[in-house]
Order: structure tokens, then sequence, then C-alpha cells
């Protein structure tokens, strides 16, 4: 059964270790596994794909204790970044597919109600990016959808 106010069922569930300790039972070194985020963003991976890479193949638990830095700060050193960020990227995809289901479901107000949340949001997010940047959403129909 549920809780009554959280709808949550309970505490169970996988959760990170509090200790920020590197495993000993690492086979990689902190050069090798930086070879290997640098070969993986030259095949066009993002962040986030980097880490579950490393995680599900590699048995790297969390970058950033090995390296002492986060994978996007690694690799906007190694200038290796996208213009956009890739969370913009998501939230413009997200904000382009309930705009086509609009299209098709004109009374749909939840979804209207939706495109109106996720604009809100990419216009915060447009803030990391430069001052001429401006969000149209015909032209992310061209460049992302």
């Amino acid at each position: 059964m549920a809780r009554m106010h959280s709808r949550t069922k309970g505490k169970s569930g996988s959760h990170k270790p509090s200790k920020k300790v590197k495993p000993v039972w690492l086979r990689y070194s902190e050069k090798e596994i930086e070879q290997i985020i640098l070969k993986l963003a030259k095949q066009e991976k993002t962040a986030s794909q980097i880490g579950i890479i490393l995680r599900d193949s590699y048995g790297i638990p969390d970058v950033r204790i090995i390296i002492n830095k986060k994978i996007t700060q690694f690799l906007k050193e190694n200038k290796l970044t996208h213009d956009i960020p890739e969370d913009l990227i998501a939230l413009i995809k997200n904000e382009i597919l309930i705009s086509k289901h609009l299209e098709l479901n004109k009374r749909d107000m939840a979804a209207k109600r939706g495109l109106l949340l996720t604009e809100s949001k990419i216009h915060k997010e447009a803030g990391k990016l430069p001052m001429d940047w401006k969000y149209d959403r015909a032209k992310a129909k061209l460049l992302i959808g």
C-alpha cells in the first residue's frame, strides 16, 4: 500500500553510497578513464550517454570520484561540448513532440498546458546561452526534429 501523502511505497530502492571514495576493485586508472571519455566524445556521444556507457560497459560507478570532475566539465576543458546544452536539446525535442500532438488534437488542454510549461523551461535554460540566441519553434523543428 502506498504512503498517504507522497504516493511512494517505502524506502526500498538503490542508492549511491554516502562515502565518496574510489572503489578498490576498479581496474582503470584516471588517465585510462579520461582517454575512454575522449574516445566516446569523439563518437558524438553526449555526457549522459558517456556516463551510462562507462557504468554499464566498463564498470565505472562514478566518474566524478575518480577524475575529480564531472563529465561535462572534463569535456568543456577539452573543447568537446556542443553549442547547445544537452538538457536544452531534450526540452526542445519534447516541445516539438507536444506541438505535433496538438496539431492533431486541438482540444487537448492538458497538452496545451504542458507545452506552455515546456516553453517556459526552454526560456529559463536559454539564460546559459549567449545573449544573441533566440528560441524559434520553426527553426528548432528544422535543426532537431
